[in-house]
Protein backbone atom coordinates (compact mmCIF):
# COMPACT_ATOMS: atom_id res chain seq x y z
CA UNK A 1 0.00 0.00 0.00
CA UNK A 2 2.86 2.41 0.80
CA UNK A 3 3.74 2.83 -2.97
CA UNK A 4 -0.11 3.11 -4.04
CA UNK A 5 0.02 6.09 -1.34
CA UNK A 6 2.66 7.74 -2.92
CA UNK A 7 1.04 7.04 -6.57
CA UNK A 8 -2.47 8.49 -5.16
CA UNK A 9 -0.57 11.16 -3.32
CA UNK A 10 0.83 12.30 -6.78
CA UNK A 11 -2.35 12.37 -8.49
CA UNK A 12 -3.56 14.42 -5.91
CA UNK A 13 -0.92 16.99 -6.65
CA UNK A 14 -1.22 16.73 -10.16
CA UNK A 15 -4.89 16.57 -10.71
CA UNK A 16 -5.57 19.17 -7.51
CA UNK A 17 -3.04 21.86 -8.08
CA UNK A 18 -1.47 21.21 -11.40
CA UNK A 19 -4.18 19.95 -13.71
CA UNK A 20 -6.81 22.89 -12.40
CA UNK A 21 -3.82 25.73 -12.42
CA UNK A 22 -3.93 24.41 -16.20
CA UNK A 23 -7.44 24.79 -17.06
CA UNK A 24 -7.35 27.70 -14.82
CA UNK A 25 -4.92 29.41 -16.92
CA UNK A 26 -6.70 27.85 -20.18
CA UNK A 27 -10.09 29.66 -18.99
CA UNK A 28 -8.94 32.91 -17.63
CA UNK A 29 -5.18 33.49 -18.42
CA UNK A 30 -4.46 33.56 -14.76
CA UNK A 31 -3.72 30.86 -12.28
CA UNK A 32 -5.62 31.35 -9.93
CA UNK A 33 -2.78 30.90 -6.99
CA UNK A 34 -3.05 33.94 -4.18
CA UNK A 35 -0.61 32.30 -2.09
CA UNK A 36 -0.73 32.52 1.95
CA UNK A 37 -2.76 34.90 3.07
CA UNK A 38 -1.85 37.86 6.04
CA UNK A 39 0.71 39.69 7.64
CA UNK A 40 4.09 37.73 8.91
CA UNK A 41 2.57 35.54 12.46
CA UNK A 42 -1.02 36.48 11.96
CA UNK A 43 -4.00 33.96 11.95
CA UNK A 44 -4.28 34.28 8.39
CA UNK A 45 -0.80 33.30 7.64
CA UNK A 46 -0.37 30.44 10.15
CA UNK A 47 -3.47 28.95 8.31
CA UNK A 48 -1.22 28.68 5.16
CA UNK A 49 1.61 27.58 6.71
CA UNK A 50 0.03 25.16 8.20
CA UNK A 51 -1.64 23.91 5.18
CA UNK A 52 1.69 23.91 3.37
CA UNK A 53 3.16 21.84 6.32
CA UNK A 54 0.69 19.12 6.00
CA UNK A 55 1.11 18.57 2.14
CA UNK A 56 5.16 17.99 3.20
CA UNK A 57 4.10 15.94 6.00
CA UNK A 58 1.38 13.92 4.18
CA UNK A 59 3.92 12.75 1.39
CA UNK A 60 6.59 12.22 4.01
CA UNK A 61 4.68 9.44 5.41
CA UNK A 62 4.98 6.83 2.59
CA UNK A 63 8.49 7.87 2.50
CA UNK A 64 9.42 7.28 5.78
CA UNK A 65 7.26 3.85 5.84
CA UNK A 66 9.64 3.21 2.86
CA UNK A 67 12.46 3.71 5.27
CA UNK A 68 11.50 1.25 8.07
CA UNK A 69 8.53 3.52 10.11
CA UNK A 70 6.04 1.47 11.11
CA UNK A 71 2.72 1.43 10.96
CA UNK A 72 0.57 1.90 14.29
CA UNK A 73 -0.41 -2.00 14.25
CA UNK A 74 -4.40 -1.04 15.07
CA UNK A 75 -4.71 0.55 11.65
CA UNK A 76 -2.79 -2.61 9.97
CA UNK A 77 -6.10 -4.64 9.04
CA UNK A 78 -6.08 -4.70 5.41
CA UNK A 79 -9.82 -4.24 5.20
CA UNK A 80 -8.64 -0.32 6.90
CA UNK A 81 -6.09 -0.21 4.14
CA UNK A 82 -8.64 -0.65 1.19
CA UNK A 83 -10.81 1.32 2.44
CA UNK A 84 -8.43 4.40 2.62
CA UNK A 85 -7.97 4.12 -0.70
CA UNK A 86 -10.78 4.52 -2.01
CA UNK A 87 -11.55 7.94 0.47
CA UNK A 88 -8.68 8.95 -1.41
CA UNK A 89 -9.56 8.34 -4.63
CA UNK A 90 -12.57 9.83 -4.19
CA UNK A 91 -11.44 12.61 -2.39
CA UNK A 92 -9.31 13.31 -5.38
CA UNK A 93 -12.10 13.06 -7.88
CA UNK A 94 -14.67 15.22 -5.54
CA UNK A 95 -11.77 17.67 -5.27
CA UNK A 96 -11.42 18.64 -8.89
CA UNK A 97 -15.44 18.55 -9.55
CA UNK A 98 -15.93 20.69 -6.80
CA UNK A 99 -13.38 22.90 -8.17
CA UNK A 100 -14.58 22.94 -11.55
CA UNK A 101 -18.17 24.00 -9.94
CA UNK A 102 -16.09 27.07 -9.21
CA UNK A 103 -15.30 27.64 -12.68
CA UNK A 104 -13.41 31.17 -13.62
CA UNK A 105 -13.88 32.26 -9.61
CA UNK A 106 -11.69 29.48 -8.20
CA UNK A 107 -8.43 30.76 -6.38
CA UNK A 108 -5.73 29.12 -4.15
CA UNK A 109 -5.44 31.68 -1.26
CA UNK A 110 -7.85 35.16 -1.04
CA UNK A 111 -6.86 38.61 -2.96
CA UNK A 112 -9.40 41.18 -0.99
CA UNK A 113 -8.88 43.51 -4.20
CA UNK A 114 -10.93 40.55 -6.16
CA UNK A 115 -14.77 40.33 -6.32
CA UNK A 116 -15.76 37.08 -7.20
CA UNK A 117 -18.74 35.19 -7.63
CA UNK A 118 -20.42 33.75 -4.50
CA UNK A 119 -20.57 29.96 -5.65
CA UNK A 120 -23.91 28.12 -4.58
CA UNK A 121 -24.82 25.68 -6.90
CA UNK A 122 -23.57 21.57 -7.34
CA UNK A 123 -21.69 20.17 -4.17
CA UNK A 124 -21.68 23.97 -2.67
CA UNK A 125 -25.63 23.39 -2.22
CA UNK A 126 -25.11 20.81 0.35
CA UNK A 127 -21.69 22.27 1.82
CA UNK A 128 -20.20 25.77 1.60
CA UNK A 129 -16.32 23.95 1.59
CA UNK A 130 -16.96 20.99 -0.54
CA UNK A 131 -13.21 21.23 -1.77
CA UNK A 132 -12.33 21.22 1.84
CA UNK A 133 -14.38 18.62 2.61
CA UNK A 134 -12.54 16.35 0.03
CA UNK A 135 -8.91 17.44 0.73
CA UNK A 136 -9.59 16.35 4.07
CA UNK A 137 -10.97 13.11 3.33
CA UNK A 138 -8.38 12.41 0.74
CA UNK A 139 -5.88 13.29 3.61
CA UNK A 140 -7.48 11.15 5.76
CA UNK A 141 -7.49 7.99 3.38
CA UNK A 142 -3.90 8.16 2.52
CA UNK A 143 -2.97 8.12 6.42
CA UNK A 144 -4.83 5.06 6.33
CA UNK A 145 -3.33 3.17 3.59
CA UNK A 146 0.46 4.05 5.55
CA UNK A 147 -0.75 4.44 8.83
CA UNK A 148 2.74 5.52 10.65
CA UNK A 149 2.75 8.44 13.26
CA UNK A 150 3.73 11.22 10.33
CA UNK A 151 0.89 10.10 8.40
CA UNK A 152 -1.32 11.10 11.50
CA UNK A 153 0.26 14.12 12.04
CA UNK A 154 -0.14 14.89 8.77
CA UNK A 155 -3.69 14.73 9.04
CA UNK A 156 -4.00 16.60 11.98
CA UNK A 157 -1.77 19.15 10.61
CA UNK A 158 -4.25 19.09 7.49
CA UNK A 159 -7.60 19.56 9.32
CA UNK A 160 -6.09 22.36 11.61
CA UNK A 161 -5.00 23.70 8.59
CA UNK A 162 -8.40 23.50 6.42
CA UNK A 163 -10.18 24.75 9.75
CA UNK A 164 -8.29 27.86 9.78
CA UNK A 165 -8.56 28.20 6.60
CA UNK A 166 -11.87 28.59 6.52
CA UNK A 167 -12.51 30.29 9.65
CA UNK A 168 -10.26 32.81 9.69
CA UNK A 169 -10.08 33.74 6.21
CA UNK A 170 -12.43 32.11 3.67
CA UNK A 171 -15.42 33.01 5.61
CA UNK A 172 -14.42 36.52 6.48
CA UNK A 173 -14.02 37.12 3.32
CA UNK A 174 -16.90 36.03 1.67
CA UNK A 175 -18.74 37.58 4.29
CA UNK A 176 -17.33 41.10 3.56
CA UNK A 177 -17.32 40.67 0.19
CA UNK A 178 -20.87 39.53 -0.28
CA UNK A 179 -22.78 40.62 2.68
CA UNK A 180 -26.41 39.42 2.78
CA UNK A 181 -26.11 36.84 0.25
CA UNK A 182 -23.53 35.07 1.87
CA UNK A 183 -24.97 35.26 5.01
CA UNK A 184 -28.18 33.40 4.16
CA UNK A 185 -26.43 30.84 2.33
CA UNK A 186 -24.27 30.07 5.67
CA UNK A 187 -27.32 30.14 7.71
CA UNK A 188 -28.69 27.47 5.11
CA UNK A 189 -25.42 25.19 4.28
CA UNK A 190 -23.33 23.90 6.42
CA UNK A 191 -19.57 24.70 6.43
CA UNK A 192 -18.12 20.80 5.69
CA UNK A 193 -20.63 18.28 6.46
CA UNK A 194 -24.42 18.66 5.04
CA UNK A 195 -26.53 20.53 7.94
CA UNK A 196 -23.50 21.25 10.27
CA UNK A 197 -21.95 24.09 10.85
CA UNK A 198 -24.11 26.66 9.41
CA UNK A 199 -23.79 30.33 10.76
CA UNK A 200 -26.61 32.23 12.16
CA UNK A 201 -27.01 35.57 10.65
CA UNK A 202 -25.46 38.03 13.26
CA UNK A 203 -22.19 35.43 13.41
CA UNK A 204 -21.90 36.31 9.65
CA UNK A 205 -22.70 40.56 10.44
CA UNK A 206 -20.02 40.45 13.26
CA UNK A 207 -17.78 38.87 10.38
CA UNK A 208 -18.33 41.79 8.04
CA UNK A 209 -17.74 44.44 10.94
Amino acid sequence: MTTGALVLFAVYLGVGFGLRTWVQVRRTGDTGFRGISGRLGTAEWWAGVCFVVALVTGVLGPITALFGVDPLSFLTPPAVQWIGAAMAAAGIFATFVAQLEMGSDWRIGVDESEHTELVTSGTFSMVRNPIFTAMGATGIGLALMVPNVVSLLGVVLLLVALELQVRVVEEPFLARLHGAPYAAYAARVGRFVPGLGRMSPTTTTRSVA
